[in-house]
């Protein structure tokens, strides 16, 4: 064994770490991670002005397509999303926050911002050059394909 993590196996442990906390953190506002995940990027597309549908909101997450559609019934159960019908595609579904789903993912994201903020101390918090170094960074190892080129 490498005396030096690798690079996967550190990006891993973070990632781990960071969704235990984030469960822990929303566990009192009565939210998994996940379903803070879709809330938060829907509130965040419908303030860029877009209504997505449930596979693009799949596709903004990262999340599986099917897993994104669980979760948005399951939220559209509790009160917190609207799914609607596209009527230009009718295999499509359209997704909305409700009052309620407004009102419970604002409090949410100041939850995960503060969780944000303690994580990138060490790094100066979240305005310091080497966090914003760290951020671009992951988002080109997130955009680089994982399959080899043709």
């Amino acid at each position: 064994m490498s005396a030096t993590p690798t690079p996967g196996h550190l990006v891993w442990r973070l990632s781990i770490k960071w969704r235990v906390a984030v469960d822990q953190a929303l566990a009192p506002l009565g939210l998994t991670h996940a379903q803070y995940v879709l809330l938060s990027s829907l509130y965040g597309m419908e303030r860029a002005g877009e209504r997505p549908s449930q596979r693009e909101l799949a596709d903004h997450t990262g999340l599986e397509a099917l897993y994104t559609s669980k979760l948005a019934r399951a939220l559209e159960s509790a009160g917190l999303v609207r799914r609607d019908r596209d009527p230009e595609d009718t295999r499509a579904v359209r997704l909305s926050l409700t009052e309620a789903g407004d009102a419970a993912v604002r409090p949410a994201m100041r939850t995960v911002r503060n969780l944000l903020d303690r994580l990138m101390a060490p790094l100066g918090g979240l305005g310091d050059p080497r966090a914003e170094a760290l951020s671009r960074d992951l988002a080109v190892l997130l955009d680089t394909p994982l399959d080899p080129p043709n």
